[in-house]
C-alpha cells in the first residue's frame, strides 16, 4: 500500500508555483509564466494556437498541472455531474446534400479539398517519461482516496501539446467510486462545443471544458463507464476531438501503450516523486539561464552589427 501524500502540493513544487519565475500555476489560480524567455505569447502548432512558453520548456511540468487539479476532485466526488456518469456524445450531424454537378469547364471551389475531413495530430510521449505515472493521495476533508495516472505528450518536433490524466476516486463512507478523464489542452480552441473522445474509433464520449489559464485549458468527463475504462486499458489510441478557431475539427491521437499496467499497478513512491520535482526544478532554472544568456548575446551582436548613422 503506497504511502499517503497530501493532495495540495507541498515542498519544492509549491515554492516553484508560489514565487519562482519558472512557475506556471499557483494554488489560488494566479498563474505566473516565463517572463524572461517569452517574447511572444502564442505560436501556431498544426492549426492550434499554443502557448509559446509550452514550446520553450520541457513537457514534464504539464504533469504538475494535473497534480494541482487533483486537490479539487476529491471534494466533488458526490456532485451530480460525477455521480450520474458520463454522457455519450451526440451523433454527428448528417452530411449535407451533395451539390449539383459543376458545368463543364468550371473551376472547383477553392479550399474544397481542405474540408474533406478532420485534421489528425499524432502525438507521442514526452521523452523524459518512459512510462505512465500513477500518484495516489487522500483528501482528508472528504475522506476520498484519489489516484491519478498521467502522461504528457509532445509533437513530432518535441513541442508539448497536451497532458492526459485518468482519476480513480473512492469514498468508502459514501460508498462511491468514480472515474474521471481530464485533459490539459492548448489555447485557441472553441470552448462551447466541448470535447469528444473515444478509444480506437469506438463509441464517442462527450466532455466539457472546465477552466482555462494562460497556458492551457482543462477539459474533462466525469463518471466514465466501466466499458470505456476497459477499452482504455486494452486499446491502442485515445482520439480526442476538438474544434479550432475556424471551427474545423482537430483530433489528437494519443498512444495508450502501457496505460493499463500503470493504472492497475502500484503508485509512485512520494519520495521518488519529490526527487523528480527537485531535479526538474534544477533543469528548468538552468534552461532559463541558458536562454537568457543566449538572448543577451544575440542582442549585443545585433547592436554591434548595426551600421553607424
Amino acid at each position: 500500500m503506497p504511502a499517503k501524500v497530501r493532495l495540495f502540493v507541498t515542498g519544492p513544487t509549491r515554492r516553484r508555483m508560489a514565487g519562482s519565475h519558472q512557475s506556471r500555476w499557483s494554488p489560488d489560480s494566479n498563474v505566473r509564466h516565463h517572463s524572461r524567455t517569452t517574447k511572444r505569447r502564442f505560436e501556431s502548432v498544426e492549426g492550434v494556437m499554443k502557448p509559446m512558453f509550452l514550446a520553450n520548456r520541457p513537457a514534464r511540468p504539464l504533469r504538475m498541472a494535473a497534480l494541482i487539479a487533483l486537490a479539487g476532485l476529491g471534494a466533488g466526488l458526490a456532485s451530480p455531474s460525477f455521480a450520474q456518469g458520463n454522457k455519450k456524445a451526440a451523433p454527428a450531424a448528417p452530411a449535407p446534400a451533395a451539390p449539383a454537378p459543376a458545368a463543364p469547364g468550371a473551376q472547383p471551389a477553392q479550399g474544397a479539398a481542405q474540408q474533406a475531413g478532420p485534421q489528425i495530430i499524432a502525438v507521442k510521449s514526452e521523452p523524459s517519461q518512459d512510462k505512465w505515472t500513477k500518484v495516489c493521495g487522500n483528501d482528508k476533508n472528504s475522506g476520498t482516496d484519489v489516484c491519478y495516472t498521467t502522461r504528457d505528450f509532445v509533437s513530432d518536433n518535441g513541442q508539448p501539446v497536451l497532458a492526459t490524466a485518468v482519476y480513480d476516486m473512492k469514498n468508502a463512507a459514501q460508498k462511491q467510486e468514480v472515474k474521471v478523464v481530464r485533459f490539459l489542452l492548448p489555447l485557441g480552441l472553441m470552448l462551447a462545443p466541448g470535447i469528444r473522445f473515444n478509444v480506437d474509433g469506438k463509441e464517442l464520449t462527450a466532455g466539457k471544458f472546465a477552466v482555462c489559464f494562460p497556458n492551457g485549458c482543462f477539459a474533462e468527463a466525469g463518471g466514465v463507464s466501466a466499458e470505456f475504462m476497459n477499452a482504455l486499458k486494452k486499446g491502442t489510441t485515445l482520439n480526442v476531438a476538438v474544434q479550432n478557431q475556424t471551427q474545423k475539427e482537430v483530433i489528437f491521437a494519443v498512444p495508450l501503450a502501457g496505460f493499463g499496467a500503470a493504472f492497475d499497478g502500484p503508485a509512485m513512491d512520494p519520495k521518488v516523486l519529490e526527487e523528480q520535482q527537485k531535479k526538474l526544478q534544477a533543469e528548468l532554472e538552468k534552461k532559463s539561464d541558458d536562454m537568457r544568456k543566449k538572448l543577451e548575446s544575440q542582442g549585443g551582436a545585433a547592436a554591434n552589427a548595426a551600421p553607424k548613422p
